[in-house]
């Protein structure tokens, strides 16, 4: 099956179009700046060079026209007819309590994605405009959301409940959802396979580590346990997120400097975190540099960062009972030798020995502990567009035989 993956923000959209048999990505690109005359669209089919156009895209409906039309394309393209999408999958940030695995995107299913856009004001409107611009323009194609949150949903009460009245919990749905729930669960399935056993065996802990980044407690296959919590601010330091706080300071902050809820809200979301602390960047790379250097604010930031690391993977080895593998993914996860190093170290007594060279030569999939470690530790490129794009198929192909069933 040909599946259309798609990922709508408020001014972009981010597209792969992956044949899940080959489970190649035939082609991908971007489309930025939407609502401005000069937007942007990049396109790379693959094994060919990427190309650049600009022109004026005003919203996503004609965002998905550009898109298509260059799938279509006679010199860039990949397919001859649309008809050849056999499917669109969506990424949906929230799905609150309703879903728990992927759905088609019915009338039904459409409603409670609106229903949930209070939980997630800036993500879930986004993806509703790109699922009704695709609808538009392909009107008769399956359609699939895939919902960051579902991963998570099944955690245990004593996980997700938070230490307010629970009449709270009933009336707004307050509760620990976790985020990133696609990457989580292709590389704790993927650490599985590498290990060459099944997961439900396996007690894995993941890290998606980029400029937003969570971890997961991955019991039997079973996120029992995340960081991101209500919203993706809980948990780690993050690239400009703040993390783990004492709730008392973002009100002391408000009182002492006079800011307004959306000022403390910019000021938790867009102003802390690593650019925060560093005061130097949120992009790891440049702080690395910075840390090079001698400032010492920045390795304070990198020490801050591995410690809250080092702090949950205790915590969720103790959760789940015990551990078999750590995995690190995301740019900073795959990419940054000083940051696994770091929040590994002085963690033998848990069974986890990590390989000094295979940590620094590292590419691709690829164990990086010795020999000798109890606990694997794993570098795993995420591929959450290939996880939409097979969740797509089997939902599809789920669908289509309850129809024939019904015949």
């Amino acid at each position: 099956m040909k599946v259309l993956v798609l990922n709508c923000g408020s001014s972009s959209i981010k597209y792969q179009f992956i044949d899940t048999e080959t489970k190649v990505a035939l082609a991908k690109g971007m489309v930025e700046r939407i609502g401005m005359s000069s937007a942007v669209l990049t396109h790379t089919p693959h094994g060919k060079e990427k190309i650049r156009i600009v022109g004026e895209i005003l919203d996503h409906s004609v965002a998905i026209e550009y898109v298509i039309a260059v799938l279509l394309s006679p010199n860039h393209g990949v397919i001859k007819d649309k008809k050849e999408i056999d499917a669109v999958g969506h990424r949906v940030v929230h799905g609150g309590e309703t879903f728990f695995k992927s759905a088609l995107l019915t009338d039904r299913v459409m409603q409670a994605i609106k229903d949930n856009i209070e939980l997630a004001p800036l993500h879930n409107p986004s993806n509703i405009k790109g699922i009704r611009a695709t609808k538009e323009h392909l009107p008769d194609t399956p359609q699939v959301g895939v919902f960051d949150t579902a991963f998570h949903i099944k955690m245990p009460a004593r996980a997700y409940l938070y230490g307010i009245p629970y009449e709270l919990y009933k009336k707004y749905k307050i509760r620990r959802y976790g985020f990133h729930g696609t990457s989580h669960s292709y590389v704790s399935h993927r650490a599985a396979a590498l290990m060459g056993r099944p997961i439900e065996e396996l007690k894995i802990i993941t890290a998606h580590l980029g400029n937003g980044c969570s971890m997961a407690a991955v019991d039997g296959g079973r996120s029992i346990d995340t960081t991101m919590g209500f919203t993706p601010l809980e948990g780690l330091l993050m690239g400009t997120r703040s993390g783990d706080m004492d709730p008392s300071v973002i009100l002391y902050i408000m009182g002492k400097e006079g800011l307004s809820l959306a000022e403390a809200n910019t000021l938790l979301n867009k102003h802390s975190g690593l650019i925060g602390l560093s005061g130097e960047s949120s992009d790891m790379r440049e702080i690395e540099e910075a840390v090079k250097e001698g400032n010492k604010k920045a390795a304070n930031a990198v020490d801050v960062f591995c410690y809250r690391i080092k702090k949950y993977i205790g915590a969720y080895t103790a959760a789940m009972g015990g551990l078999d593998a750590v995995v690190f993914t995301g740019g900073i996860g795959e990419n940054s030798v000083m940051i696994r190093k770091m929040s590994l170290s002085n963690l033998e007594y848990l069974g986890i020995e990590l390989d000094d060279h295979l940590n620094e030569n590292a590419t691709g999939e690829v164990d990086i502990s010795k020999s000798s470690s109890k606990v694997r530790v794993f570098r795993i490129p995420t591929n959450e567009e290939l996880v939409i794009a097979l969740d797509t198929e089997q939902i599809v192909r789920e669908e289509a035989l309850v129809k024939n069933n019904n015949l």
